[in-house]
């Protein structure tokens, strides 16, 4: 398999992962919203919690970065996923101020 196919299919898979963590995240913020404190949430929140610790233990790189890193030496933040490039670089600071303001509005319904 050439480097471009193992490229594309990491990209793939990689795209594939963010949709996910999108669903998830999505499905807690509307927890949050309706005040639906279920198991699902805090299933939701323990996938994050595992998502988090990845990160760390990548040096705050997902391992398909990593990965796909070996198959090009593009600059671009998207060069590993089929994002648009601004939304590729700025992903996890986004993603972590939608989680931090879900996990506000959930501790303010519980209290």
């Amino acid at each position: 398999m050439t480097n471009e196919r193992k490229l594309l299919l990491i990209k793939v898979a990689h795209t594939l992962v963010w949709l996910f963590f999108n669903t998830v995240i999505f499905y807690m913020l509307y927890a949050a919203i309706v005040n639906k404190i279920d198991i699902w949430l805090w299933v939701c929140y323990g996938l994050i919690g595992l998502e988090g610790l990845t990160l760390l233990i990548f040096k705050l790189y997902c391992p398909l970065t990593v990965w796909a890193r070996k198959y090009s030496s593009s600059p671009k933040e998207n060069f590993d996923i089929y994002l648009p490039n601004w939304l590729a670089k700025y992903n996890k600071q986004i993603y972590t101020a939608i989680v931090i303001a879900i996990t506000i509005i959930i501790i303010i319904r519980l209290l």
